[in-house]
């Protein structure tokens, strides 16, 4: 059998691309970029367009809404400020989130909002970058008084209300009792939008300021942020949310006048960012060199390990865990690794062809990027197909099992 020099069989990239092909020739997807690299060898593949019914071809540059897989990145603003000790993981957050002092949390989940007991102590830096800070999604809770003000009050994005600029962002936030007491539980989404407020406060910066200053033009990450220039919004797919009953590609986003067209009022650290296979694998790569680019040092060495490695106990990943494995008819199979460092997932058994160890994470839009220790290999796959249907995370699977098939040593 012939070994690619990467320590990718040749017969295993044909698969791949085989396999994203299948996707894209049954109409499923309408077009992919895929990414792949190991041992300084990089193999991209590029299929399909970048509309459903035609249109441009994919690109090598073609640049994707990231949606969560933003965590991965945004989190690393946070990485840069402890290790200029402007942040300590322990600190109180009041000084710079007064916000979040004197909190309240709601006796149970299901409770009216003033149905309330004094926090048992103040939030700290610590619980909002491992996102266990107490307010945030809960799948489970759809329909509660908490999470019904959560959505009218802008906290998330892309629903009916605009999300706010990030001090009125912080006043709504402020109005709102947490879920949980600090610390206690792991919840989704809202800790790593106030990780970028956080950032911004300490910094004197805009989030995107900060981290293009620190984390985009340092790798190279040109077309990185939180819009796209108008003079390359050709580069910018349509994004679908097809109807869960019928499969009909509906628009979702237009890059013409769409949510990324213009700098949006609140930059999200949860699933704001734009941006290339090759600005994901540039960061991506980076952290499997313990926070060296080209020579350069981005992050230091404990700063990769601590984001890179499971920081939560069981109790505090127990509601993830259990959302994981009870709902994978929502999940499509999603969140399985186990364990949640900073920003993003970590495998901490095996449940599949991935080892222990493994991390990155995934986003709504059809984005997934991990990077894996044990083999020294990054992956990065980008669609523009949102979860409303189970094919951007069939094709996510299939993809990360051809990968991991195609390793020959």
């Amino acid at each position: 059998m012939a070994v690619s020099r990467n320590g990718f069989s040749e017969q295993g990239l044909r698969r791949l691309r085989e396999v994203l092909a299948r996707y894209v020739d049954s109409g499923k997807i309408p077009g992919v970029v895929a990414l792949v690299s190991r041992g300084g060898q990089t193999h991209v593949e590029t299929l399909g367009t970048m509309r459903h019914d035609g249109g441009a071809p994919m690109r090598r540059d073609t640049i994707f809404r990231m949606a969560s897989t933003s965590k991965p990145v945004t989190i690393a603003a946070a990485m840069v400020l402890l290790d200029e000790c402007r942040l300590r993981l322990d600190d109180v957050v009041g000084p710079w989130l007064p916000e979040l002092d004197d909190r309240q949390v709601l006796k149970r989940i299901d409770a009216e909002l003033d149905d309330t007991v004094p926090a048992r102590r103040p939030i700290t830096v610590r619980d909002i970058l491992t996102c266990t800070f107490g307010l945030g999604m809960d799948m489970t809770a759809l329909g509660t008084p908490i999470l019904n003000a959560v959505f009218e009050r802008g906290l998330t994005p892309n629903l009916p209300t605009e999300v706010p600029e990030q001090d009125e962002w912080m006043r709504r936030l402020g109005e709102l009792p947490l879920m949980h007491q600090p610390g206690e539980q792991w919840q989704y989404q809202i800790g790593s939008d106030l990780v970028g407020v956080l950032v911004s406060r300490v910094s004197g910066q805009t989030f995107e300021e900060f981290l293009r200053e620190r984390i985009f033009e340092p790798l190279g990450m040109k077309d990185t942020g939180f819009h796209v220039p108008a003079d390359q919004i050709d580069r910018l797919p349509t994004l679908y949310a097809p109807d869960p009953a019928t499969g009909e590609f509906l628009a979702w986003d237009e890059p013409e006048g769409g949510r990324w067209s213009k700098p949006p009022a609140f930059q999200g650290g949860g699933g704001g960012l734009v941006s290339t296979a090759d600005d994901y694998h540039a960061y991506f790569q980076m952290l499997l060199n313990g926070g060296v680019h080209n020579g350069r040092r981005i992050l230091s060495r404990p700063a990769v390990e601590l984001m890179t490695t499971n920081r939560l106990t069981p109790e505090q990943n127990a509601a993830r865990t259990a959302l994981a494995r009870n709902a994978v008819h929502i999940s499509f199979g999603q969140g399985q690794q186990g364990g949640w460092g900073l920003g993003m997932a970590v495998r901490t058994y095996r449940g599949d062809y991935a080892p222990i160890g493994q991390f990155g994470w995934d986003g709504g839009s059809g984005t997934s990027a991990y990077a894996d220790p044990v083999n020294q290999l990054t992956g990065i796959l980008l669609c523009q197909l949102g979860y409303t249907v189970p094919n951007p995370a069939h094709l996510m699977n299939d993809f990360w099992t051809t990968v991991y098939q195609a390793i020959e040593d």
